[in-house]
């Protein structure tokens, strides 16, 4: 009988998916060393040489099922490889299926079996076949009432993704034009209703420092200083407030309006932008090329 532990250690080895493992300890009889060969001979086990690099390239997507939206990334090392049909065909594949999935963590997201594979093992599979390291980053779903509404926008064809929930309108056309706004001026918060006081007081005390360190504002009393600070912060805060921005359509006005005319209001919203926040690696090209065809 295979153990988990003995699959874990096999899995810890190879990097391959845990069904891939499990086969593997049933086939040579829980041999360790030969569940590896048989893992290699495969040609599972060398999705495993590719766990170090970096993937911040990739695609984004967008899912709107009922009452209910999902927002994925899904990356690979290189653009080039986002446009590769398995890699579109996986990103749906595991775009819909999360969509009605009752899931929270990444962790259980990978667990959920596809046609009988996991999602880490579809992920591990893509990895392997078309040779670069494929990784579902993250994924967020939002639910939604009957008396409310989604707008979703899928920008360059997946390089942004956005979901927006709002209350129920008439307005066919503000949920997606929400969706396009958050799309294009990235807010941080609906309002500053919304922004924790840590990172309202975080700002003020940047804009308190950069006007300390203003040698014209050293001569300025005390109570024109805090105008000039609360005009600044008002400012930084302004654009960071989905609310309080220019709308995108129509400069001489604010997203608040829109709203207001809609009658309605935004409740949530999701962007991811593909590799935001990775720390992409930064390679000599020619290097790479000689190490590869000169094995260094």
């Amino acid at each position: 009988m295979i153990t988990a532990s003995q699959v874990k250690e096999l899995r810890d080895k190879t990097g391959a998916g845990m069904m891939d493992c499990k086969k593997a300890l049933e086939e040579t009889n829980g041999e360790l060393n030969k569940a590896i060969d048989w893992l290699r001979e495969k040609g599972i086990a060398k999705a495993a040489k590719k766990a170090d690099r970096i993937a911040a390239e990739g695609l984004t997507k967008a899912v709107v099922k009922g009452n209910h939206a999902v927002v994925i990334e899904l990356n690979s090392e290189t653009d080039f490889v986002a446009k590769n049909e398995q890699f579109l065909a996986l990103l749906n594949n595991l775009a819909t299926t999360l969509v009605d999935a009752d899931v929270k963590s990444l962790e259980e997201a990978l667990a959920l079996v596809i046609d009988g594979k996991s999602i880490a093992d579809h992920v591990a599979e893509a990895t392997f076949t078309i040779g670069e390291k494929i990784s579902l980053r993250r994924f967020e779903v939002l639910s939604k009432n009957d008396d409310e509404i989604f707008g979703s926008y899928i920008h360059m064809g997946g390089k942004i993704s956005v979901i927006v929930k709002l209350k129920a309108t008439e307005n066919a056309e503000v949920g997606k034009d929400m969706a396009m706004q958050v799309a294009s001026m990235n807010p941080g918060y609906i309002s500053r209703k919304h922004m924790p006081v840590e990172f309202v007081d975080h700002e003020r005390n940047i804009q308190k420092e950069i006007i300390k360190n203003d040698p014209a504002m050293s001569t300025k009393p005390e109570n024109v200083l805090n105008g000039i600070l609360e005009g600044r912060l008002s400012k930084v805060l302004q654009e960071t407030s989905l609310v309080d921005q220019l709308f995108f359509k129509d400069q001489d006005i604010k997203v608040q309006k829109v709203l207001d005319a809609a009658k309605t209001e935004v409740l949530n919203f999701v962007r991811y932008q593909v590799g935001e926040g990775i720390e992409k690696r930064e390679d000599n090209f020619a290097e790479e090329v000689m190490n590869q065809t000169f094995g260094k």
